[in-house]
């Protein structure tokens, strides 16, 4: 059955792109389809791709299809609302994407060797300076042929951090091992000690929140040179931290008080008791 769903593919995504302008037409359309933009729809897809992470880490196989069906949902409706204003449409996409992929994959579709993932992320990161150097000089006049000229400005920090320190390590700039972060991150931690010790209210405020970004940084490297995305790491640690919150309000309520009435002490004995696996 699978099989033959993936030999429709073509033909079912015909479907969901004919749907979508069904859902925009002025006539038996959808008047919230028809009132939104490629603004509106912003929160929407950045929504749905973290709904994806959430269904891949659960292990649910017809959750994530359908949350990756709801991301491409996102990716037709903006490039319907492209094809409405003249500028582009999902054929353009498609296009766009495929022709980017075998330009970034010389030695696949070229005669550039490439023996290892590392020696493939190095080519794939020069490749796309050099793409940014085009696309500069078409838009500006100057070239940006920087390999951290396409990080996103508008990332949130720790998906930037990450980025910025992944790509610079893909050409080659970063530690030998991980003791070298390790190391680094200590100095950080030292570091921030000397600034909350600072005497001036206004110098500790400044010079903290320096050395708590630097620690934040080297923590994105330390995450980055062990295989981890720091940011499902910190999605993990948050839904940890809520569970085992809520598990100590649940038995202060069995106890007939308010969490918030628990004498510190007991908190933490709740707090050790709520880490030990069930």
């Amino acid at each position: 059955m699978a099989a033959k769903r993936a030999a429709d593919a073509g033909r079912l995504f015909e479907g969901l792109v004919a749907l979508q302008k069904r859902l925009r037409a002025a006539a038996n359309g959808c008047p919230w389809d028809r009132e939104q933009t490629h603004e509106s729809l912003r929160p929407f897809l950045v929504e749905e791709a973290y709904e994806v992470l959430d269904a891949m880490e659960k292990g649910d196989a017809e959750k994530f299809a359908g949350e990756l069906g709801d991301l491409l949902l996102q990716i037709v409706f903006h490039a319907e609302l492209a094809r409405e204003a003249g500028r582009f449409d999902i054929g353009d996409v498609i296009l766009a994407v495929h022709a980017k992929m075998v330009r970034r994959h010389p030695h696949v579709f070229g005669k550039v060797k490439a023996g290892t993932s590392a020696e493939v992320l190095k080519n794939w990161e020069q490749i796309k300076a050099e793409e940014r150097v085009e696309e500069s000089k078409t838009a500006r006049g100057a070239a940006d042929d920087s390999v951290l000229g396409g990080v996103p400005r508008g990332l949130p920090a720790l998906l930037e951090a990450y980025q910025l320190t992944r790509r610079a390590a893909n050409v080659g700039f970063d530690w030998e091992n991980i003791e070298g972060v390790l190391e680094k991150l200590e100095e950080e931690i030292s570091e921030l000690r000397e600034a909350l010790c600072q005497p001036e209210k206004n110098r500790l405020q400044v010079k903290a929140e320096e050395e708590l970004g630097d620690l934040l940084f080297a923590a994105v490297n330390v995450a980055r040179f062990a295989g981890a995305d720091p940011e499902l790491a910190l999605k993990r640690a948050n839904a940890k931290f809520t569970a085992r919150f809520q598990w100590m309000e649940n038995k202060a309520r069995e106890q007939g008080r308010r969490f918030a009435d628990v004498p510190r002490d007991e908190m933490e004995g709740l707090w050790n008791q709520a880490k030990v696996p069930v």
